[in-house]
């Protein structure tokens, strides 16, 4: 058993997906432990994103690579060519757009929660996530386009990657008292029934 963290992003929200993004998780057959609509502070959006140099590392890299495939020139788009830099641009655009309107943050639990619901919400670059997850489904936005306009690109929804982060992140966006347990119907129809606590 697991609990990840989903946030409902402000685009998401202004577009009306909160419900549809519930249902599908539901429909799994996982359990919402927390809900709260909340307008993040910048320090909740510093703290949500990781501040160490390998984090930035990665994602300058990846930058970079989609860059260099698209034959776009880093230093003319974002002013440098490092990696580390970048990633300190991209991690501000991020929490930019976290505290930019309203979101909603929910704790949803069950077997492997963080892998299936990562598999619900598709690719973080919604060109590449598949049809049928939500980004598939519901958002067009590209990194270039974002790029262009240095801003991060609208991907509606976050969901925690792994099971410390996981961890990390329920802890940093909802108190201990605010996130709620009890038995639901599939517990016992398959037999958990009891074992889950």
């Amino acid at each position: 058993m697991q609990r990840t963290l989903v946030i409902v992003k402000h685009d998401g929200v202004s577009r009306g997906l909160v419900g549809e993004i519930i249902q599908r998780i539901e429909r799994v057959g996982y359990k919402l432990l927390a809900f709260e609509m909340i307008k993040a502070t910048d320090e909740m959006g510093q703290k949500h994103y990781p501040n160490s140099n390998e984090w930035k590392q990665n994602v300058g890299d990846r930058t970079l690579r989609e860059y260099k495939e698209k034959g776009i020139d880093p230093i003319k788009v974002l002013g440098t060519d490092d990696p580390v830099e970048i990633g300190e641009l991209v991690k501000q655009w991020n929490v930019d757009y976290l505290t930019h309107g309203p979101v909603v943050a929910m704790v949803w639990e069950g077997p492997n929660a963080v892998k299936v619901v990562r598999k619900l919400v598709g690719d973080t670059i919604p060109a590449n996530a598949n049809p049928g997850t939500i980004r598939g489904d519901f958002s067009w936005d590209s990194p270039e386009l974002a790029n262009d306009q240095n801003r991060p690109f609208y991907n509606l929804i976050h969901a925690s990657g792994t099971p410390d982060e996981a961890e990390d992140e329920i802890a940093l966006w909802f108190d201990e008292m605010e996130v709620f347990d009890y038995e639901v119907n599939q517990t016992t129809v398959m037999g958990l029934h009891g074992k889950l606590q």
